[in-house]
């Protein structure tokens, strides 16, 4: 979709990219000795602040799979990986993914771990794995204000590929998609497909 002008809308996030059938960059090492793992539903539930396993049942029975860092043998970081449509609440869309393809949300590190590179070591970890399994592109988005896991994103080895803008005051056509400098009309397009449904001008 066209803009009609960005004073007529508000930034709230960007959509990144990591093509895997590229040579993976360097793995991020953390500055403290990790473990990283698949999730313990228990000590997930804990960490995510859920008061029953509900949830957490329910993204496994949908497919979703969940990755875990453990410092002293406490959980520290986690982030969720989607393998075919997930819904985007807070932009009230869903993203569906194309086979070969994954979505990195739900990411988190407690506090007690910040500043340790937990985060983007955690996503070279997940990027590893998913690799490994087959799949050759992987998208993660962040809030405009989330610079912390935009840099862990850069370290991963992600680039931008939209800026997702909501118009003001929001309307009928409220979501729309900016391209990034450096990403391809491809990537752009693809994105905005995974979105709408369809290719559109951007």
């Amino acid at each position: 979709m066209i803009l009609p002008s960005d004073l007529e809308a508000q930034h709230v996030g960007t959509f990144w990219l990591l093509d895997l059938t590229d040579a993976l960059p360097p793995g991020v090492v953390a500055r403290v000795p990790v473990t990283f793992q698949r999730a313990d539903i228990p000590e997930l539930a804990r960490a995510m602040g859920l008061s029953d396993q509900a949830e957490i049942l329910r993204r496994f029975a949908a497919g979703k799979q969940c990755y875990t860092g453990k410092v002293d043998g406490k959980l520290a970081t986690y982030g969720w990986v989607t393998f075919d449509k997930e819904d985007i609440g807070e932009l009230g869309v869903s993203l569906h993914l194309q086979p070969g393809e994954a979505y990195i949300w739900d990411c988190a590190t407690l506090p007690a771990y910040r500043g340790q590179l937990l985060y983007p070591a955690l996503l070279s970890y997940i990027l590893a794995e998913l690799r490994a399994s087959g799949l050759r592109r992987i998208w993660i988005g962040a809030d405009a204000d989330n610079i912390p896991s935009q840099r862990g994103m850069v370290r991963a080895g992600f680039h931008p590929v939209a800026d997702v803008l909501l118009a003001v005051p929001s309307g009928p056509h409220r979501l729309w998609l900016r391209g990034c400098p450096g990403a391809t009309e491809q990537e752009i397009q693809d994105i905005h497909a995974a979105i709408f449904g369809e290719v559109r001008e951007i």
